[in-house]
């Protein structure tokens, strides 16, 4: 098997940990970000502390934090073949809601700790004849809901699907293949555990299911195995976006 390093954004909890999981199953090595180095040795021990997994510490919003990722990679594994832009937070209310502080979060982690890493990453891979970018947005960022009041994260990860598209083109001729995998609704401790609130979030999508962590580290592990897909936004939302219902 051919060995790929794997650097994993918010890789201590859910989806990021799922993905972090799915790749060292698979005989790979991960470079797992959290913003505490107290979370990523939690995470190391659930997953066994396995030798070749390593954690970097950081804000993912700070571009300090994205290149020594790349340099704990390069370090430990001689180079990064994988980017997993997977950090984020979710905020869901109405636009008279918001707050500044709501505005600058969601900026800091979802838009900056984005930009940052795919910046190392297309210098890196570019330097080193290929790689993977995967970027984790949301099926809401393609299809708004009037269900769901969400401005702030159809802002940003709209945003992001379109990059994705911009910089596949971009790096099209480094051989970096760049795509995304955009979530539904998936079965996560963040959501209330009340069979009420379940229910609401099923008839957010056709299947009338929740996803798992599971389905969008599959998602981004079939991406991040092909030759000749580049640009795609993978819905992974049981068909939410795939028109009216």
């Amino acid at each position: 098997m051919d060995t790929k390093t794997v650097i994993v954004t918010g890789a201590s909890s859910g989806l990021g940990y799922a993905i972090a999981e799915a790749y060292l199953a698979r005989g790979h090595n991960v470079v797992g970000n959290a913003r505490t180095a107290e979370r990523l040795q939690a995470a190391a021990a659930k997953l066994g502390n396995p030798r070749n997994f390593v954690g970097v510490p950081g804000d993912i919003g700070l571009p300090a934090t994205a290149k020594a990722l790349f340099a704990q990679a390069i370090e430990h594994f001689g180079k990064a073949d994988i980017l997993v832009n997977n950090a984020g937070i979710f905020i869901a209310k109405r636009i008279g809601d918001y707050t500044d502080e709501d505005l600058d979060a969601i900026i800091a982690t979802n838009l900056k700790g984005f930009f940052y890493p795919a910046r190392e990453a297309a210098r890196h891979m570019t330097a080193n004849g290929g790689g993977h970018i995967v970027t984790i947005t949301a099926s809401l960022g393609t299809a708004p809901t009037a269900k769901v009041p969400a401005l702030l994260p159809v802002l940003i990860k709209g945003g992001l699907n379109q990059a994705t598209r911009a910089l596949a083109l971009e790096l099209a001729g480094a051989n970096v293949k760049v795509n995304a995998v955009a979530p539904g609704i998936i079965d996560t401790p963040l959501h209330a555990d009340d069979a009420a609130t379940h229910d609401f979030l099923k008839g957010l999508a056709p299947t009338g299911t929740l996803g798992t962590a599971q389905d969008v580290a599959e998602a981004v592990l079939y991406l991040t195995g092909t030759r000749f897909t580049t640009g795609t936004v993978l819905a992974v939302d049981g068909g939410a976006t795939a028109g009216n219902w």
